[in-house]
């Protein structure tokens, strides 16, 4: 029984009625849904119950025959299963019911409307649906295609819903992530937001204490905010992290939105500009350094090393050396703030890399060894020249070999690595020193900047400079606690055909 009425049975309808009871009626159907719903459902034919012409049309949108009398469109259509009485007469219906085969079914006027605004609310549900569908997945793909992670969680920070960009970073599918609290995903444990840190910090970053999410759960206000992060590899990120509470109409948090989005060009763009506004600076202080301070520092030292040669007094000996000794090195920092701030003077030329690190290492290994480091190279041979004066060159690696010696007091590995990349030539020293922490990465390469308590803290800020102006870049990577490593991305000497000389 219960299989019979699951059954599907294909019906083929007639309708019978006048033109006064058919109008209404198709015009009920018509209010609630679409005309060609109606044809779908296998409409046959129609039969007035008047005198009318045989073969006109009832509807413009429906093409089906029309028919003098009921007895004519059976005959003409044996196929018809169920007939549409829509005029209510009880004669005709008695007729109907007397005169149609037993296998055809009878509905009348009142089921007949009953059945139709259902079933037009069932296609109009369907239609619905069916749009609802598919703007459900344009704005799916739509935000799939963005390159921000967007994470939708309840009240609580659980994750409901998140685009492929979460999902694709994590290397886990959406069952995964969802029911999981946002903080698996968005707070980096290894830094709290340091609006110091970035150039792209907001004054609504100022005085924050935790992550926008904390802040946003317990405030139920929108809070954002820049945090570093240092990703696997031991390089430096950036990302912007915005949280959006979702209310509902009586002002409480339902939900969340949440929206990450990595920054990291940009801040690097707006740290070179800072630095740039900071040499800029250096460059106009550096002739009043020259002038006002070098000056009288060359009379003091003069004077000191005379006072040195006369003086018989061990003590005052003593002083005077540390004088003289003090004086030097303020005129070695003068003369570091100088070459930083003049322009790179580099003579044009060809350097080899690998002749480069053999000769530097050659002289440095000495002082490797006495301190514990084991120097490697590593050297890819076949290697093309670099468009560089050598000694610039020779300049940057030897910064770089004691920065990396620096690392390790107590010992480690030194490698020096030489390549190609797809559009430049790379020299790479790496070490296992204490490496550098997050809050550290981007000041680095600032001027004035170290972390030894000695020195102009202008080695690094030299380095990228002078890589600036070759048309190359300075690539670091590090992880703390486990080394560093920098490398030097070097234009390489392309070979461009020699012209013929014309004329």
């Amino acid at each position: 029984m219960v299989d019979s009425l699951r059954a599907e049975k294909p019906y083929r309808i007639g309708i019978i009625g006048d033109k006064s009871s058919l109008v209404p009626f198709w015009e009920l159907f018509a209010n609630l849904g679409n005309e060609r719903v109606l044809g779908q459902l296998g409409l046959v034919a129609l039969a007035l119950h008047e005198t009318s012409p045989a073969g006109e049309r009832f509807s413009p949108t429906l093409d089906l025959p029309v028919y003098a009398g009921w007895r004519e469109m059976m005959g003409a259509h044996p196929e018809i299963s169920m007939v549409i009485e829509t005029t209510g007469q009880l004669a005709l219906i008695q007729n109907l019911r007397l005169g149609l085969p037993p296998t055809v079914a009878l509905v009348e006027r009142a089921a007949a409307s009953f059945f139709l605004r259902l079933l037009s609310s069932d296609q109009m549900w369907v239609a619905c649906k069916v749009d609802l569908m598919h703007t459900q997945t344009l704005l799916k793909n739509v935000i799939d295609q963005l390159k921000e992670e967007i994470v939708l969680t309840d009240h609580h920070g659980m994750v409901l819903d998140c685009n492929k960009a979460l999902l694709n970073r994590l290397g886990v599918s959406k069952a995964e992530v969802a029911g999981r609290h946002l903080r698996t995903f968005f707070l980096l444990p290894e830094a709290a937001p340091n609006d110091d840190a970035s150039a792209g910090s907001s004054a609504s970053d100022e005085g924050n204490g935790g992550s926008p999410l904390e802040q946003a759960l317990a405030t139920g206000e929108t809070a954002e905010a820049t945090l570093p992060q240092v990703d696997h590899d031991g390089r430096m990120h950036y990302v912007r992290e915005y949280i959006y509470p979702l209310k509902d109409d009586s002002g409480a948090v339902s939900s969340l939105l949440c929206i990450r989005r990595d920054i990291t060009s940009r801040t690097q763009m707006e740290l070179r500009l800072q630095q740039s506004e900071r040499l800029a600076s250096i460059g106009e202080m550096s002739t009043y350094i020259a002038h006002e301070i070098r000056n009288p520092l060359f009379a003091i030292s003069g004077f000191a090393n005379q006072l040195l040669r006369e003086a018989q007094d061990e003590k005052t000996r003593e002083k005077l050396g540390i004088i003289v000794a003090e004086s030097r090195r303020l005129d070695g920092i003068l003369k570091s703030i100088l070459t930083f701030a003049r322009p790179s003077v580099s003579a044009p030329g060809l350097a080899d890399i690998n002749g480069i690190v053999g000769d530097t290492m050659d002289l440095m290994g000495m002082a490797c060894e006495n301190q514990g480091i084991e120097p490697i190279q590593a050297l890819t041979t076949d290697i093309p020249l670099v468009k560089a004066d050598p000694e610039l060159i020779k300049q940057c690696l030897v910064n770089l070999v004691k920065n990396a010696m620096e690392a390790m007091p107590s010992g480690g590995r030194l490698t020096v690595r030489t390549g190609l990349a797809p559009a430049h030539v790379f020299l790479e020293v790496e070490d296992t020193g204490v490496g550098i922490t997050p809050d550290l990465r981007e000041k680095i390469f600032g001027p004035f900047f170290s972390t030894k308590g000695k020195g102009s803290g202008l080695g690094l800020a030299m380095i990228k400079k002078i890589l600036d102006d070759l048309g190359g870049t300075v690539d670091l990577t590090s992880i703390p606690g486990e080394g560093t490593r920098v490398t030097l991305l070097l234009p390489p000497h392309l070979a461009v055909a020699k012209q013929e000389p014309t004329g």
